[in-house]
């Protein structure tokens, strides 16, 4: 499937939806648990419960988090080093790296005056790639 602006976003429903709705559903529910367990016996298995559901939670969020923060940081290096390729100067230090992410897509021939543009204009992510007119896929982000 070609990639381009409307289709490069990606979701992994057993991530971002089967995952994500039973966190909640296990976290509401034993939440419930906790407050209905206040005054019997339970209360402290309940706030166990509660616990590794709010531990998975926070787990779900970095599981996403660091792996995507890792993929910014060789974006960035990648980046750079192709618009230093083609222009034979670095990646302007102005930059946001959300603007370089974006900027990712570009094709070579668009890269460098997109670039400039992006610095100027103070583009935003969603614009740079609106801008963009031959898309680059990227089929490797996570």
């Amino acid at each position: 499937m070609e990639q381009n602006f409307q289709n490069h976003a990606r979701l992994v429903v057993g991530f971002h939806g089967v995952l994500l709705v039973l966190l909640l559903a296990g976290l509401i529910g034993s939440g419930v648990n906790l407050y209905e367990s206040i005054y019997s016996s339970n209360l402290y298995s309940a706030s166990l419960i509660v616990l590794l559901f709010v531990c998975s939670a926070i787990m779900y969020a970095y599981v996403r988090l660091f792996p995507l923060r890792a993929q910014d940081r060789s974006i960035r290096a990648e980046e750079n080093f192709r618009y230093y390729i083609l222009t034979g100067k670095p990646l302007p230090s102005e930059l946001r790296i959300s603007q370089i992410i974006a900027l990712r897509f570009a094709p070579d021939e668009e890269f460098p005056d997109l670039t400039i543009r992006a610095l100027k204009e103070k583009l935003k992510p969603k614009e740079i790639k609106q801008a963009i007119q031959k898309w680059k896929a990227d089929h490797h982000r996570v």
